[in-house]
């Protein structure tokens, strides 16, 4: 059964989000329709990540098992075709590995956060960045971002119902700089927890004001209090950017190892059942 890689982009303003719900529209559930009709068949796609309600992407990653070996164009050309009219495009497709999974062979994802720095209310960008009317200092923002950068616990910028084991992530990369009206936020970690991004730009949009100083961004993040973080930038200028994958070899040896352990668990739950 091939299995194909998928690299989409959508925008995020008619969804409740990447994963399939019954509470609304999902890019999941569009993909899947798309599948469904090209292949006659009931698929079920991964993805390397659940965005939220109106978060975009130009570079999620998700992958699908298809029973048919098709050839990547046809495939990328068929979805395109059934996810119409929705917002959603597959911009490549790739035939993978057997140890490939969109998510768990995952080793970085990258988002960047849009600001729409100007007086005038927007047209063109409404839902597509956020607006920002008072003058931001880029320069003093991307100081500031520096302090994110390593291993540390983000408990003042998650959402307090996220749901990851740990507060404590690295975050490799985040870079502050401006192109024209707009303010452009980047950062990059092997994974995020819920709100991560949001929270931290919406501080930094305090720190552009003039409102907050480096200090005050050094005291939210060891507060480890959600309390102590600034407002939340909205979904509206948040997109995935790019997700970074581990080579074939060592999926295909983290395969190897996971079918190892599972024949044990499963031949001790033999032994337990015969006993």
């Amino acid at each position: 059964m091939p299995r194909y890689k998928l690299t989409v982009e959508y925008d995020g303003r008619p969804f409740c989000g990447w994963q399939r719900q019954a509470n609304g529209p999902s890019v999941q559930a569009v993909i899947e329709r798309a599948l469904k009709a090209f292949t006659g068949e009931e698929i079920t796609i991964g993805g390397a990540g659940r965005t939220d309600t109106g978060v975009h992407a130009t570079g999620q990653v998700a992958h699908a098992d298809l029973l048919k070996d098709w050839a990547s164009e046809t495939v990328m050309g068929a979805l395109n075709f059934h996810c119409q009219p929705d917002p959603v495009v597959i911009l490549n497709v790739e035939k993978m590995h057997e140890g490939f999974d969109s998510r768990f062979s995952a080793i970085r994802r990258a988002y960047q956060y849009r600001i729409h720095n100007r007086l005038q209310p927007l047209t063109h960008h409404r839902g597509l960045a956020w607006h920002v009317k008072y003058n931001l200092d880029e320069k003093a923002m991307h100081e500031a971002a520096q302090e994110f950068i390593g291993h540390h616990d983000f408990t003042t910028f998650r959402h307090s119902r996220c749901q990851a084991k740990s507060p404590m992530k690295t975050l490799e990369a985040f870079n502050v700089r401006r192109e024209g009206e707009f303010v452009i936020a980047e950062c990059e970690s092997r994974s995020f927890l819920h709100n991560q991004v949001r929270s931290m730009v919406g501080s930094l949009r305090l720190v552009g004001e003039g409102k907050w100083g480096l200090g005050d961004i050094t005291r939210a993040l060891a507060a480890k209090d959600r309390r102590a973080c600034g407002p939340v930038a909205p979904a509206d200028g948040l997109y995935l950017t790019r997700v970074d994958y581990r080579s074939a070899r060592n999926d295909l040896e983290a395969l190897a190892d996971w079918k190892a352990r599972k024949a044990e668990l499963d031949e001790a739950e033999n032994e337990r059942a015969k006993g």
